[in-house]
């Protein structure tokens, strides 16, 4: 086996499905989650770049598959979830990650109903969708575990005006609570977790310049963004056994952003 792939680690046996896994914080759960000993189904709306993931994966001895994935259409979803359990033998892991931040997104008065609608759908009715499919997957294969993707903004107000994500995000930790409860008894564990600001490819395009990278890093305990990596491995623990007593929770992963009381004119 190579040595990308531990034989007996966190994730060892399981079969999971990772929705957004063709970038950020997706692509580093799909090649920590393999390399914990999953299988993993590498969805998302760019087919080809999640084929160079499960390829990725692939050359670093583990077990990876892409599929072509648009959450926010259901007749996608459920083909989707049909095709992981037939690559991998079942699901019994699903972390649905994918999302979107529209620059069109906005406060009350200046966000489109177009714009309303598009982040609604890919941000939490396409969580939905994902359970929706999940969820018999999961039941089929014996119960497992979910993740859902929410944000610090699910407990506080945006930085800078983002209504739509806000809401929807708040929408997601209150759902991810409701389907704990509604399964708990039948084997599956549902978890969302909240991210700070991240390095990612979308944190660039919102901090595009020095002076909004720095009035962000002031508020921020750790004084640097998270990175992706950081996020995986508590998705990485909050699906494996070790969070085996542990559902219906919202785990922040913020660099202590939602705890601090910071002002711009505070020293950094």
């Amino acid at each position: 086996m190579a040595s990308g792939q531990r034989p007996h680690g966190r994730l060892a046996g399981r079969r999971a499905v990772i929705t957004g896994a063709a970038q950020g914080i997706g692509r580093e759960s799909a090649l920590l989650f393999a390399a914990e000993g999953a299988a993993v189904a590498v969805a998302d709306l760019d087919l080809a770049r999640a084929t160079d993931v499960a390829a990725e994966i692939a050359a670093a001895g583990g077990t990876a598959v892409p599929l072509g994935l648009d959450v926010a259409d259901d007749a996608s979803v459920a083909t989707c979830i049909a095709a992981a359990e037939a690559a991998l033998g079942g699901v019994d892991t699903l972390f649905n990650n994918a999302g979107i931040m529209l620059e069109s997104d906005r406060g009350p008065e200046d966000t489109s109903l177009e714009a309303w609608n598009r982040t609604i759908a890919v941000d939490l009715t396409g969580v939905f969708l994902c359970c929706r499919h999940g969820v018999p997957a999961l039941l089929r294969g014996g119960g497992g575990a979910i993740l859902n993707m929410s944000s610090m903004v699910a407990l506080l107000g945006s930085a800078a005006p983002n209504l739509a994500y806000v809401a929807a995000k708040g929408g997601v930790l209150s759902m991810t609570k409701e389907i704990a409860v509604q399964y708990g008894r039948s084997g599956i564990r549902c978890n969302a977790i909240l991210p700070g600001p991240i390095a990612t490819d979308l944190a660039e395009r919102l901090f595009d310049t020095p002076q909004k990278l720095e009035r962000r890093r002031q508020h921020m305990p750790l004084g640097r963004f998270g990175k992706a990596r950081e996020v995986a491995e508590v998705a990485c623990f909050l699906l494996s056994d070790a969070a085996s007593y542990v559902t219906g929770a919202g785990w922040v992963v913020d660099g202590g952003i939602t705890s601090a009381y910071i002002t711009a004119e505070d020293p950094a």
